[in-house]
């Protein structure tokens, strides 16, 4: 018969440890990459020349995404077709840029694509200067 005593195991039992270990590591792989994506980036700075905005066409994107000619709201559609006239009259404007620091970069990216799509080589973006 056997006694009521238990008996001493000579050896440790690391299964649980090499459980947590492997879900650690498995968290720290995930993880990893999207600390990476956070990094300050010092962009250069450079000096830019004035345009008059009467010679030019100011495209306008809110912060609401609404897309404006100048003062006049107007569609992606419409800006297609007024490019694609001015651009086959040949009197096409140099075409600045401007969109609201919160909106999205979806729509400035179309109108953007719409620009090169149409190869439209007289564009720039309007910009706030930095405070000094």
């Amino acid at each position: 018969m056997k006694s009521g005593r238990y008996t001493t195991l000579s050896e440790i039992n690391v299964t649980n440890l090499v459980d947590v270990t492997l879900v650690l590591l498995i968290v720290f792989m995930i993880t990893a990459p999207l600390l990476r994506s956070g990094m300050q980036v010092d962009l250069p700075q450079t000096v830019a020349k004035e345009i008059d905005p009467r010679e030019s066409v100011i495209l306008t994107v809110d912060k609401e995404g609404k897309l404006f000619w100048n003062t006049e709201e107007i569609s992606l559609v419409v800006l297609r077709e007024r490019l694609q006239k001015r651009k086959a009259s040949n009197r096409l404007k140099p075409i600045l840029l401007q969109g609201d620091k919160e909106v999205h970069y979806g729509k400035v990216i179309e109108v953007m694509d719409i620009l090169k799509e149409l190869e439209i080589g007289k564009m720039g973006l309007i910009l706030k200067p930095r405070q000094r």
